[in-house]
């Protein structure tokens, strides 16, 4: 299974992105997907994660609220919209893919088996 990540950019404090994460090599809907991100110096952090269906969702409190996570089975994709962005979301982006079994899990990075290569989000201000 291959995860491609894409959508990253520059933007300004309170401006929108879609993050995209497109699994290949296998069946998006076979997985819990995540969302993780990383700043210089600081630990992989959990954003969100969604069960295979869509049906389920998780957030980590730092971004409740502002980011939304949604996929796409037919088209083997997993998306992050990022609202109301701050310069300490600045970050490179990372999506994982996971067991398809719902746990708590979710939310821990060893859970995942498969990343992708990361996209960089820089959120001036």
């Amino acid at each position: 299974v291959q995860l491609q990540a894409s959508g990253g950019g520059l933007v300004q404090t309170g401006e929108s992105l879609r993050l995209s994460c497109a699994v290949s090599g296998g069946t998006s809907s076979n997985y819990v997907m995540g969302w993780f991100r990383q700043a210089p110096g600081k630990e992989r952090e959990f954003l969100a994660a969604i069960s295979w269906s869509g049906g389920t969702t998780a957030y980590a409190d730092s971004v409740k609220g502002r980011f939304t996570i949604f996929r796409d089975n037919a088209k083997n994709t997993v998306y992050l919209q990022m609202n109301s962005l701050k310069p300490e979301d600045t970050a490179v982006y990372y999506c994982a893919a996971g067991p398809r079994i719902w746990s708590t899990l979710a939310k821990t990075s060893s859970t995942y088996g498969y990343w992708g290569q990361g996209t960089q989000v820089t959120v001036s201000s």
